[in-house]
């Protein structure tokens, strides 16, 4: 009883610090998964020890005293947390006792399924339909008055319309979309000052801003989750329903909120939405399951901090703490050396985690992680993992700053920082590292797309000192590579053939393959098609290639720098001999149409079923249109295929038009675009 005793005190005080560091002064310095685990184990041991839990355990409160900012507000109604469940096992247990405490056998009600928002809770008040006071949730029974601030969101309606009740107390979630956070953080970085960790810190410390005018320029958004107190009208006995009267009122209402008849349903809904997550323009952790009769929701009841009637189950974290065990430095195709952490493996976002970047020194400098440190790690679908910053919390006293290194670590050449630029360079252009970065990029499927030709493959063949460069891809010595193991008759005749079939690639494919700077594959089909081929785009002048639509005197000077470059040239001497073709993809389409599409800019997203999707660039592309691979304000239509995800929602919050298959060939055959709906 005395080590529970001792284990429980100790769990509580670290709780109600980090409650304090994330409801009050919004920066917290662990993931939520790691909050929850010490809420777990304080539970599991409360529910072991019941004579130990107490008033104040922050098992049975909600969020955290608030600081004297604003003006204190009681909420009429406690403005509750939600239990969590972190596996389906948990899940349907809930359900089951949800269905055990509705007291009628085989009661199977009906469920909503909503986003848990990654945001900040407030209460808006509206009495004879205005808006007259909006407040945080705090503790749960006190917040702050932060309605000058709330006023300033602009789908936060201040007044409501007629038939609207004569008072209304609606509950939801304020928080920044991934694209507002994104501008903002480039703003901040543009005038050289701090930029933001996360969405949801920002926005909570953006609606706690003692100057509303600052609070106006953050572009914060609402989602109306639920409805508190209410006077004057009538209640309905949905959740859903309720949801669906307040967008009548004009509320911003999450469209991905849905019933279900049957629990298996429920969980079908929750495999969905962790599989799309990241199509989405806002943070979410999880999704919320709610009993939809309110007057079961009124029989089941809560306990002293949340609701029997809801619960919410948490996605795989994508932020988890480990050590960071060193930082070493690795050194790309084109020279730039990016440092990385090397970390005590955890599981992040569902897969195991060993490494993350830090992407350059002046990143490593302002986030000041050091060996030894307990750090934050991030990993959000197919991102690559990063290393946020440092529990500093953890930190060990003897601990010192990381510096980076001044010498390549593969060759030893002296690295170097050119003036302006936030990247740190090996100037040395044999560096085995780069040698093996370009020929990696090189036999790439979007380059010259050379099969049986790995990183593994790579590092044999520039380890033996086969190749030195990629045109010496072409010349290799098949005799010597049938002695080394797992070469077979087979392997090297398929190697022959593959190496054979990729000379015949157009030049824009050897154009992305070279890794000239600022070059893409667009870009490099853009020179191609402008110059016909090699000897013509050698022959160019700075000005001629600023001519081409699409390139700018950035990309203008790197092509040309790089074509003046002696090792370059000597690069493409070897290409020549080796009998690469360095002609243009001949257009399918007809001269008439080659200017089909000037002008447009047609992005493509998801899977289509008639061609692929670089097939579909392709061919806007011979009509003379652009197709970059992101939507901004300035993009004509955007082709949604089978899972449009991100760009689909920003095209949409763009009044773009979206064009499906159909309407897609129609375009490629009239120039025009034609919306069917």
């Amino acid at each position: 009883m005395d080590i529970a005793a001792a284990r429980i005190q100790e769990l509580r005080e670290s709780i109600r610090y980090h409650n304090e560091r994330y409801y009050t002064f919004d920066s917290p310095e662990i993931p939520d998964a790691n909050y929850d685990a010490l809420l777990t184990e304080l539970k599991d041991l409360e529910q072991l020890h019941p004579s130990l839990v107490t008033a104040d355990s922050p098992t049975q409160l909600v969020g955290a005293s608030i600081i004297n900012t604003f003006e204190e507000v009681t909420h009429r109604l406690p403005m509750m947390s939600l239990d969590n469940a972190f596996d389906m096992d948990q899940l349907e247990a809930w359900a089951d006792r949800v269905r055990k405490g509705l007291q009628q056998e085989n009661t199977e009600p009906q469920w909503v399924c909503e986003l848990k928002f990654d945001g900040l809770a407030v209460s808006l008040i509206y009495e004879e339909g205005r808006l007259v006071q909006a407040a945080t949730r705090g503790d749960g029974k006190v917040g702050e008055d932060v309605t000058a601030n709330v006023q300033t969101i602009k789908g936060i309606p201040h007044s409501l319309p007629d038939g609207a009740p004569t008072f209304l107390e609606v509950r939801g979630e304020v928080y920044m979309s991934l694209t507002t956070f994104n501008e903002l953080n480039e703003r901040q970085r543009i005038a050289e000052e701090k930029t933001y960790a996360n969405p949801r810190n920002t926005a909570a410390g953006s609606l706690r801003q003692k100057d509303s005018r600052i609070t106006a320029t953050r572009n914060l958004s609402f989602w109306a989750y639920a409805v508190g107190d209410v006077e004057g009208v009538e209640q309905q006995d949905s959740h859903l329903d309720t949801l669906h009267l307040l967008k009548t009122f004009d509320f911003p209402v999450n469209e991905k909120a849905e019933r279900f008849e049957n629990f298996s349903s429920v969980i079908e809904f929750i495999n969905k939405i962790e599989k799309t997550r990241h199509d989405l323009d806002y943070e979410i952790d999880g999704v919320v399951v709610k009993v939809d009769a309110l007057s079961m929701q009124q029989q089941l009841g809560a306990t002293a901090r949340a609701p029997r009637w809801a619960m919410a189950y948490k996605l795989p974290p994508e932020e988890q703490t480990t050590t960071l065990l060193n930082i070493e430095v690795s050194i790309g195709a084109g020279g730039q050396a990016t440092p990385f952490a090397r970390l005590e493996p955890v599981v992040v976002g569902g897969s195991t985690v060993s490494t993350a970047t830090l992407h350059n020194s002046d990143q490593v400098k302002a986030k000041d992680v050091r060996p030894g440190d307990i750090v934050i790690v991030r990993k959000a679908g197919d991102v690559i993992p990063e290393v946020v910053g440092p529990v500093l919390s953890e930190r060990k006293e003897n601990s010192e700053p990381w510096n980076f290194p001044t010498q390549c670590p593969i060759c030893e050449a002296t690295l170097t920082r050119p003036e302006g630029e936030a990247a740190t360079f090996c100037p040395n252009h044999a560096c085995p590292a780069q040698v093996r970065g370009r020929i990696t990029h090189f036999v790439s499927r979007g380059a010259m797309d050379i099969e049986g030709f790995g990183e593994q493959t790579v590092d044999l063949f520039v380890s033996k000192n086969l190749i030195s460069d990629v045109a010496d891809i072409f010349t290799l010595d098949m005799e010597t590579i049938a002695t080394f193991e797992g070469f077979g008759e087979t392997s090297i005749n398929n190697l022959k053939t593959a190496i054979q079939t990729s000379k015949t690639q157009p030049l824009g494919r050897l154009l992305f393959g070279l890794r000239i700077p600022h070059v893409g594959t667009t870009v490099a089909d853009l020179v191609a098609q402008s110059f016909t081929d090699l000897d013509g785009l050698e022959q160019a002048t700075i000005e001629d290639l600023e001519t081409v639509e699409g390139l700018g005197p950035v990309i203008a000077v790197s092509i040309d720098e790089w074509l003046r470059q002696e090792h370059n040239q000597q690069l493409l001497s070897k290409l020549r001999q080796a009998e690469v073709n360095l002609q243009a993809a001949s257009s399918p389409v007809s001269q008439e149409n080659a200017k089909l599409l000037k002008g447009m800019t047609v992005v493509v997203t998801g899977t289509l079923t008639t061609m692929k999707r670089n097939e579909a660039k392709e061919a806007i592309l011979q009509r003379g249109g652009k197709s970059p691979g992101t939507v901004s304000s300035t993009t004509t239509a955007l082709v949604a295929g089978e899972g449009g995800g991100s760009k689909l929602l920003k095209a949409e919050s763009l009044n773009i038009p979206i064009l499906d298959e159909e309407a897609f060939l129609q375009l490629l055959e009239t120039g025009k675009i034609s919306l069917t709906n």
